[in-house]
């Protein structure tokens, strides 16, 4: 089944927001094709429907982070968002490794909600900015911007990869760009990964936008 570019599934164990949410987004031209409260619920209905995007609230029933993982192992293609009250950098941190895209905090307004699951869909990763900037002082080695980007010793190949990963392109969309296989692609990410001392592709391309922006 092909996924729908503005189809999203809300997973939240409260009612009331879970509500509110939906009607905020379908106003905003999204398809709400389903909704649930638990993590098995989230898996089974992103299985059946394959949305472009699944909200998840970190802390409802059988936990957002093992629902994130169990979906982003059996349902390709599909974006994960956690929007949640935690603050906690080792949510945030377990929340990315479980291969979620999005990490956003429910005080978020429906437009700038929008806007993120709109980002996402569109194959970019979003931290809220005061998350973003904490955790990226425990991620980065000494230094910042273009001293951190020389610290990791990437290749010129290394570095073309790594912004085109940051502006939200797949290993496959990289390769067509570079003329290079996807697997060479996915060579350079693993090189990449260990030179900026990050566990994923969020963590990555959050660091590179933090060197693009002191960079510029």
């Amino acid at each position: 089944m092909q996924i729908e570019p503005a189809s999203v599934i809300v997973i939240d164990d409260h009612p009331l927001y879970r509500d509110g949410v939906i009607r905020s987004l379908e106003e905003s031209g999204f398809t709400v094709v389903a909704q649930g409260a638990s993590a098995e619920e989230a898996c089974t209905l992103c299985a059946e429907h394959r949305p472009a995007i699944v909200l998840l609230d970190i802390s409802m029933p059988g936990g957002g982070v093992e629902a994130a993982r169990r979906i982003g192992s059996e349902v390709k293609g599909t974006r994960m968002i956690m929007l949640t009250v935690s603050e906690s950098n080792d949510d945030i941190m377990r929340a990315l490794d479980a291969g979620a895209s999005g990490y956003v905090l429910k005080g978020v307004s429906a437009a700038e909600l929008a806007q993120i699951v709109r980002s996402v869909a569109n194959g970019e990763s979003y931290i809220t900015p005061t998350l973003a900037a904490r955790i990226l002082k425990t991620m980065k080695p000494a230094g910042s911007g273009t001293q951190a980007l020389e610290e990791a010793a990437l290749t010129t190949r290394e570095e073309q990869i790594l912004w085109l990963v940051a502006d939200g392109l797949s290993n496959k969309e990289v390769g067509r760009r570079l003329r290079l296989q996807e697997k060479t692609v996915k060579h350079y990410m693993t090189n990449v990964l260990q030179k900026l001392q990050v566990r994923n592709r969020t963590e990555a391309a959050i660091k590179a936008r933090a060197m693009r922006e002191v960079k510029s």
